[in-house]
């Protein structure tokens, strides 16, 4: 089974016959001892340090199938290497330009997609209040916000809502975590403190984990329907992941601070921003990773798959609905 591999230290990255080869370099230019890694178990690689590699390495990832994700210091997505996108086909991004281009059939997909990550939000709150967690008031806030969604009219309108519901939605987050941090606003670029640097990179994996499910289906990446299409970003994948945010990244959170699994030494205060050590991304990847690799009980395909899986199930159905296959209902957690 090919796997995820996440660098966080800078190094060279070269070709070794059929195998990778990972020489790690400190800030003295001085180079440690090499990792080995057989190209057939690689999915992708997250770069969170400077990588050196050359052209000849980008070829033979490309034809190996192999994506590279790159971050910089401040832990924002800044770009992929991604191999040619031999799974593209004109019949899809037709299909998929018109729908986008029909502002009816546009928004009745960014619908779906709002409200399944009102869903999600409300499951994961209701986890909570299961547990004595005085959350009640905001879920019920959300369930008014989400009764707007069907009439909204146009894509600002629904964006407006959606906004409004994750408002309410982070405003729970205080009253889940007990472990002494809070959150106060949500910030970002930069995160003011230490939940919102959490969320930050939490989001940020989440987004990258939709994306690289996204190019092993016929869909088009910089073609999205909730999300305004941009220059610069995959911009499909932000709204495939309004949808899992909620059961990957915010559970995963709570359940790390309130178990203290990333504690305050895990994090980097500076002036105006909080950032997440190395320690911290090294801890945090590790949980996401085994979450994200975690197998359940899928109600309709009545077998076990993993939550990775899962999202290429979900553009899977996405495709299926821009060709006039199958209606789209977004994935909502039952437990």
């Amino acid at each position: 089974m090919k796997k995820t591999y996440y660098l966080f230290n800078p190094g060279r990255l070269s070709r070794k016959d059929n195998t990778l080869k990972f020489t790690p370099v400190d800030e003295n230019g001085v180079e440690g001892s090499p990792r080995y890694i057989p190209v057939e178990g690689v999915s992708d690689f997250f770069c969170f340090g400077s990588l050196d590699a050359n052209s000849a390495l980008y070829n033979f990832l490309g034809k190996a199938g192999i994506a590279v994700h790159f971050f910089d210091y401040y832990e924002h997505y800044t770009g992929s290497f991604a191999p040619k996108e031999y799974l593209l086909a004109g019949k899809m991004q037709i299909e998929q330009t018109k729908r986008y281009i029909d502002k009816k059939k546009r928004l009745e997909i960014a619908k779906k997609f709002v409200a399944g990550a009102a869903f999600n939000m409300i499951k994961t709150l209701r986890y909570y209040i299961n547990r004595d967690k005085d959350l009640t008031p905001v879920q019920e806030m959300i369930e008014q916000y989400t009764l707007l969604i069907d009439g909204a009219s146009a894509i600002d309108e629904l964006m407006g809502i959606e906004g409004n519901i994750r408002q309410a939605y982070y405003s729970a987050f205080d009253g889940i975590i007990s472990s002494g941090f809070q959150m106060e606003n949500r910030s970002k670029r930069p995160p003011q403190n230490e939940i919102n640097a959490l969320i930050s990179f939490g989001n940020m994996l989440c987004y990258t984990l939709c994306l690289g499910q996204i190019y092993h289906t016929q869909l088009n990446p910089t073609i999205s329907f909730l999300h305004e299409p941009g220059y610069r970003r995959y911009s499909l994948a932000l709204d495939i992941a309004e949808i899992f945010k909620p059961i990957l990244v915010d559970r995963l959170i709570f359940r790390m601070l309130n178990k203290k699994e990333i504690q305050a030494k895990d994090f980097d205060h500076q002036v105006n921003s909080c950032l997440l050590k190395e320690s911290g991304r090294k801890t945090f990847v590790k949980a996401w990773d085994e979450r994200i690799n975690e197998t359940f009980k899928h109600t309709v395909l009545k077998r076990h798959i993993s939550y990775k899986h899962l999202v290429k199930l979900e553009c899977y159905k996405l495709t299926k609905h821009i060709l006039g296959m199958e209606e789209y209902k977004p994935f909502k957690a039952r437990w």
